[in-house]
């Protein structure tokens, strides 16, 4: 018959139950014993008999009276006899009035417990049965991807900390979807990616050949032609490698990398000379465990992009310093520009594969980047100003983890 109850019909039940049956036993139990004391303490009867063969011993004691003495002590015990008697007579007639009173006082006792009995099974099996409910609807809530609410619920406090943890979970789970449906889509623009620059690279090779020999042997009337073809064909063989790059993990010997010493170099060798650089280097950096090759790439797309952002205020600043945090240590390579900057609903989208606003551009050298920084267990920040400029920074491990270098690129995690 429970089974048919709903929960919290259950709950109040067994909780009532808990409670009315110890109440009822209690009860009855006490108006037994209270019951049973007064019978036992009822001796009407008992002085009633003792006042009759008094009477006959005293009338006996009187008769052979010698003296007023002995009359006046018969007449003292007579009295004291009589006194008895009526006392007794009206125990009895209190102990059977009273026994009455007594079992309605009982009655009304147990309907008092009874009740408090019910408003405490009835506010038990609410506070218990409102947060089960509420978190089994949760769960239906993780289940479908839906966020939780934010608001605290009813119920004792450990139902509150078990909110929490199923909302860093939902948290948790939520990032689990993203990443896995990030991960999903970067693997398809990376197998898009590779086909492209397979494809490219096929004909390119010979094309690349025929017009070098063409330059060598072409009249001055066909130069002007030749050399639309190298420059086109050059720039066709730069995307091809820029799709080539995004379509593989970087990949290579691991080893610790000093993010000072990579930072003067690539800057030297690809910020032009009309564009002031100042490079800003903290003392005593640590290491970073990564590829020295994917990580100069990584540095050259983005002080390209600032470089080309820098239209009427040519400087870029490139700093290299260190950051604590809870997650551990890490080097921070920043790189800001005064350029245009970015408009706040392009600044997420920009790291995204093939998003671009320049002219002939793959849009891959961005993403690129966080690739590298994905793989090297690294994030990637931006932060930008339109008519400022914008600041793009990169955050990677300091090296020291001895588990870290046996980890690259081995489960890469999107950021």
């Amino acid at each position: 018959m429970l089974k048919r109850l709903g929960f919290r019909s259950r709950l109040f039940a067994i909780l009532a139950l808990f409670a009315f049956v110890p109440a009822i036993v209690l009860t009855l139990a006490w108006g037994a014993t209270v019951v049973g004391f007064l019978g036992q303490m009822d001796g009407t009867a008992a002085w009633e008999h003792a006042a009759s063969t008094g009477a006959a011993t005293i009338a006996i004691a009187r008769r052979g009276a010698r003296s007023a003495a002995d009359s006046a002590a018969i007449a003292a015990h007579e009295g004291e006899l009589a006194r008895s008697l009526t006392n007794a007579e009206r125990f009895g007639f209190l102990s059977r009035q009273g026994i009455p009173a007594l079992l309605v006082l009982g009655t009304l006792l147990l309907a008092l417990l009874t009740f408090l009995a019910s408003r405490a099974a009835g506010h038990l099996s609410r506070q218990l049965s409102r947060p089960l409910t509420e978190l089994v609807r949760w769960t239906a809530l993780v289940r479908r991807g839906e966020p939780l609410p934010a608001s605290r619920g009813r119920g004792a406090p450990e139902f509150e900390v078990l909110r929490s943890e199923m909302r860093q979970m939902e948290l948790g789970l939520a990032a689990g979807r993203r990443a896995a449906v990030e991960a999903e889509r970067l693997e398809a623009f990376r197998e898009s990616a590779r086909q492209v620059a397979h494809e490219l690279k096929n004909p390119l090779t010979p094309i690349r050949f025929a017009v070098a020999q063409l330059k060598r042997n072409v009249g001055p009337e066909l130069s002007e032609v030749v050399e639309v073809l190298d420059s086109e064909s050059a720039r066709l063989d730069a995307m091809a490698t820029s799709f080539a790059q995004f379509g593989r993990l970087p990949e290579g010997p691991v080893s610790e990398v000093d993010m000072g010493e990579l930072v003067r170099a690539v800057t030297r060798t690809t910020v032009p000379p009309h564009v002031q650089c100042a490079v800003d280097v903290a003392d005593a950096l640590p290491h970073v465990t990564g590829q020295y090759d994917a990580l100069s790439r990584a540095l050259t797309n983005i002080l390209l992009n600032a470089v080309q952002a820098t239209h009427d205020d040519p400087r870029l600043a490139v700093s290299v310093c260190l950051r604590q945090a809870t997650a551990g240590t890490a080097v921070v390579v920043a790189v800001r520009d005064h350029g245009v900057g970015i408009a706040p609903e392009r600044l997420d989208r920009i790291w995204d594969p093939y998003v671009t606003d320049k002219t002939g551009g793959t849009g891959l050298g961005l993403a690129i980047v966080k690739q590298t920084m994905v793989a090297h267990h690294g994030t990637v920040e931006t932060e930008s100003t339109m008519g400022k400029g914008t600041e793009i920074r990169l955050v990677l491990p300091a090296a020291g983890d001895s588990t870290h270098g046996r980890r690259l690129l081995a489960e890469p995690q999107e950021r």
